[in-house]
């Protein structure tokens, strides 16, 4: 049987990490605004785990992502299913990533997908030529995560 699972990404910025990688995917961002909201009323959370981002509630130093078609919880907002949780962390990136993304290009091809990663933020490292089965770039996100695209 399958696991249920969601990929976690370090950060120093969740909520405009999320945003990246958001547009980047064509994914939303998940809105817990509800589910906090219920949490404050009740109590059982303070208002010092709760920040505003893109006019929103959040809580505090995370932001998910997920996939537009998937199923999701309408009363906290959480994705059940394709979805990537990105939580700030104190300590900076250090080292090469040993898990990375791979984006692949539409039918508009990887020049203008580079590009438009690009104008959301990414950068370009490197070109690597894999041969008959063709090229790629490496990129980084706006906080130097590795990825490919191609």
């Amino acid at each position: 049987m399958a696991l249920s699972w969601k990929l976690v990404v370090d950060t120093r910025n969740a909520p405009a990490l999320a945003d990246f990688w958001a547009a980047a995917l064509g994914y939303d961002v998940e809105d817990p605004d509800p589910l906090i909201e219920r949490l404050l009323t009740a109590g059982q959370v303070g208002d010092d785990m709760v920040a505003e981002h893109n006019g929103r509630r959040i809580f505090r130093g995370y932001a998910a992502i997920r996939h537009p078609e998937d199923p999701f919880d309408p009363v906290s907002g959480i994705g059940r299913g394709r979805r990537i949780l990105f939580q700030d962390v104190p300590e900076p990136k250090a080292v090469k990533n040993r898990l990375h993304i791979d984006i692949h290009a539409d039918a508009d091809g990887m020049d203008a997908l580079v590009t438009r990663l690009e104008a959301l933020g990414a950068s370009r490292v490197n070109e690597v030529d894999q041969g008959p089965a063709g090229h790629w770039w490496v990129m980084r996100d706006p906080e130097g995560n590795e990825f490919c695209a191609g």
